[in-house]
């Protein structure tokens, strides 16, 4: 649900789907990762409090019975504490039934809050961050320009949780290619367990031919993996994982070629296991394609 008429495509999380979806930025304030296209035909810019309150307000006339509310863009999370604060207050007080608003969150955005401004936003409502792990290996980090690091994504899921925000976080299969799939794999397990985030998703990486990781396709600098290489990357991830505290655990998107989910590390073994009846037969399976019939 939405009430916009501003420049740019619109995403949110796949449980956000009933949610009124609240673009309190346009864009992403980073807009640099070489391997994501979502936001790189809108210009980035922070909306104005009087701007979004007139959003809340038509929304609740058109859609009184909205449940949950999802701030957008890319990063809301950008935004100053009091202004954030001022957001929730205004989301409650004008949607009689809500009972959650959920927001991206980078780990730079988690990392600039304090302590404090977070358990403040939690306070005040802020029940779900979602924040892109992707990968926990520095150097993929670096090379995909995420601008971040393990250690840094760390720290910023430690601070949500700690604040007593439900995180849910995400990884991309694939993205240190061939050249570092396992470096890719054991230090974002590493993290994962670090972090022992609320839940976890696992996407699997497609290069679409307008960003920048797909030139170092064309050239050879990157190289996609197979099937059964994403397959077995997945496999090595959850295998290394160590979970201390139950973790939900998804790998459904329809960017995955097996649908795996379960609870970590309860289910871990039957996850596990599932993966190895297909990993042999990942070998007949075409890789992955863009709209352009390419990597």
């Amino acid at each position: 649900m939405m009430i916009d008429n501003a420049e740019g495509l619109v995403f949110r999380p796949p449980s956000e789907a009933r949610s009124f979806i609240l673009r309190v930025t346009i864009g992403c304030s980073h807009n640099m990762c070489t391997f994501c296209a979502m936001y790189k035909d809108s210009k980035y810019r922070v909306r104005s409090l009087e701007e979004i309150d007139g959003i809340i307000e038509r929304a609740a006339q058109a859609y009184p019975f909205v449940r949950r509310v999802f701030l957008a863009d890319g990063d809301a999370l950008v935004l100053p504490t009091d202004d954030l604060i001022h957001i929730l207050k205004k989301c409650y007080a004008t949607f009689p039934n809500i009972n959650r608003i959920g927001a991206y969150a980078t780990p730079a955005d988690l990392n600039r809050k304090s302590p404090e401004d977070l358990k403040r936003l939690r306070e005040a409502g802020l029940g779900i961050v979602y924040m892109g792990i992707e990968s926990g290996d520095d150097e993929v980090l670096r090379h995909v320009k995420k601008g971040t690091t393990g250690e840094l994504t760390i720290k910023a899921g430690k601070k949500a949780l700690d604040a007593g925000m439900k995180l849910s976080a995400m990884i991309l299969i694939g993205l240190g290619g061939k050249e570092r799939t396992k470096e890719h794999a054991l230090h974002t397990a590493e993290v994962v367990s670090a972090i022992n985030p609320t839940m976890l998703s696992a996407l699997t990486l497609i290069i679409p031919g307008s960003v920048p990781l797909y030139e170092e396709v064309v050239t050879g600098k990157f190289t996609p993996l197979t099937a059964r290489g994403f397959l077995e990357e997945l496999h090595m991830i959850l295998s290394h994982t160590d979970m201390k505290n139950p973790c939900i655990f998804r790998s459904n998107h329809v960017s995955n070629l097996v649908p795996v989910g379960g609870t970590l590390p309860m289910d871990k073994d039957a996850m596990l296991a599932t993966l190895e009846r297909y990993i042999p037969r990942a070998d007949n399976v075409r890789p992955l394609l863009n709209d352009t019939g390419n990597f």
